[in-house]
């Protein structure tokens, strides 16, 4: 199989991650049949299918009549034989527990072509352990996004014991067909590559915060207007690379090896978030909402609105959308 057979995609499971996936597979012009197991499900799905088009014809990415050829290009059913049957990819974002997955991977495979992809939207569980039902579990894999997947365009591509390579290649190529940034994960890591990095980033925040450095506010600002908005233009190696000048990223660790070494020593290394620290941090973002104009979110409905009216503003820089 070739990327170029891929008509037709199944989106198995309507959530916020499902229903972003269908219509991020929408805007790329491909078929895609949405499945939840009540008609309730879908009708929310549909709702947000449009309100998540409308925001991208206020910001000039689609038009009217994009949008409606785009929602035309989703078809909504509680029928797995009607979802999967034709797709050549598909993509299951299903509940967060095994043996849901188990008996959802069971009724996929009833109806799927025995070629298709099936890559699991999973946060963290291991495809080795879903797959272990599957009567052809070489062609699983883990396709974790970043909410939502319809504007970010990562994906981080996991393995099990026996996916082959070439399902992993020909995932990644499909993923970058339309339009994904997809990263391969050499070898299972629990909460693989982002969640592992922002875990970090956000563990020193706890703790200067709890030293009483600074406030939850202050700290949000520092990595917004610091390395965030360096950040969202390249990684931390390419930023290094660039900081350290002629010498390059090897030059600035080597220059700053002591200084580094003394931060390091004194950043938090616990392994445990402190239980009150919970309540310090939704205190310190209601404080810090109360700072904040409307037009940059100051209660979670315009926060939400201005963190995607953002996000699409950074990926028409990268050529995104």
């Amino acid at each position: 199989m070739k990327v170029s057979d891929i008509k037709k995609v199944a989106c198995v499971g309507s959530g916020v991650i499902g229903y972003s996936f269908a219509v991020s597979f929408a805007l790329k012009k491909l078929e895609v049949s949405l499945y939840d197991i009540n008609q309730e499900a879908l009708d929310l799905a549909k709702m947000r299918v449009h309100t998540s088009l409308e925001l991208l014809i206020k910001n000039n990415i689609i038009s009217e009549q994009e949008r409606e050829e785009i929602e035309n290009r989703i078809h909504y059913t509680t029928s797995m034989e009607e979802a999967v049957t034709g797709a050549l990819f598909i993509q299951e974002s299903g509940p967060e527990h095994y043996d849901v997955k188990h008996e959802i991977v069971k009724e996929i495979e009833e109806y799927a072509d025995k070629d298709a992809i099936i890559a699991s939207s999973t946060s963290g569980l291991l495809i080795t352990e879903i797959a272990k039902v599957a009567k052809y579990p070489e062609r699983f894999i883990g396709g974790h996004p970043y909410n939502p997947p319809h504007l970010i365009p990562l994906i981080e591509i996991t393995k099990g014991e026996k996916t082959t390579e070439e399902n992993v290649q020909l995932a990644k190529e499909f993923y970058i067909s339309v339009g994904k940034e997809p990263v391969v994960l050499q070898k299972e890591a629990l909460g693989f590559i982002c969640n592992r990095l922002q875990m970090a980033l956000y563990r020193e925040v706890c703790e200067l915060v709890m030293r009483g450095v600074c406030t939850i506010e202050d700290a949000d600002k520092a990595v917004t207007f610091g390395p965030g908005i360096r950040w969202g233009i390249m990684g931390p190696s390419l930023v290094f690379q660039l900081g350290g000048g002629e010498g390059g990223v090897d030059g600035l660790m080597n220059h700053l090896h002591d200084s580094i070494t003394l931060w390091l020593n004194d950043m938090a290394d616990w392994k445990e978030f402190p239980p009150e620290f919970a309540k310090i941090a939704r205190d310190g973002v209601e404080e810090a909402m109360k700072n904040r104009p409307r037009e940059i979110g100051n209660d979670d409905v315009s926060l939400a609105a201005y963190r995607d009216d953002m996000l699409v503003a950074i990926l028409k820089l990268h050529n995104k959308l």
